[in-house]
């Protein structure tokens, strides 16, 4: 696997992972990643810093002392209107894409595969059925604010709108809602 910082038109930067160059290569020219932020569906990656290891002959040197700038402080409002600007986000989303419950896995592997046309859903699936999506190729991500209390932690997935790891659930259960 290979994780790329990937950026859409709005210049929101979030990061994704693939199986290799190849495979990002070619979901973005079928027009199958989106940004998780706005939607948009251009996307390219974005500039990256290499992970340079030290040479073996140098020697570690301290960096110099110097006071960083704290950061601001989250508020309770802050947060709070953080989290609802994330959840508006993911609901225009959801808006999108057709939920398809305990079919999701076998709908997402079906428009992985090229057998049904690949379209935005969102469905629920087991926390086996995620991994072994996931280990497939089977794009999809993890819903970052989970449904109502029947959907434990809902996934996305649908080849177009797939852009981060897949599979990982976001509630605690064994039963993960994917799309």
């Amino acid at each position: 696997m290979i994780v790329f910082d990937l950026r859409c038109r709005q210049a929101h930067v979030f990061e994704a992972w693939f199986g290799s160059t190849t495979a990002f290569e070619d979901q973005q020219a079928r027009g199958l990643l989106a940004c998780p932020i706005c939607g948009d569906d251009e996307i390219v990656k974005a500039v990256m810093a290499p992970n340079v290891g030290a040479k073996g002959n140098s020697r570690s040197v301290p960096a110099p002392n110097v006071e960083a700038a704290a950061p601001p402080a989250l508020t309770p409002e802050t947060m709070k209107a953080a989290l609802h600007a994330l959840a508006q986000a993911q609901a225009q989303a959801l808006e999108k894409s057709e939920w398809v419950g305990r079919a999701f896995a076998d709908r997402a592997r079906a428009m992985h595969v090229g057998e049904t046309a690949a379209t935005p859903i969102h469905g629920e699936t087991t926390l086996a059925e995620a991994k072994a999506l996931v280990e497939e190729g089977v794009p999809g991500r993890g819903l970052a604010v989970p449904g109502n209390s029947t959907r434990y932690g809902q996934l996305i997935s649908s080849a177009p709108h797939s852009t981060t790891a897949r599979g990982a659930p976001v509630a605690q259960s064994d039963r993960a809602t994917v799309s």
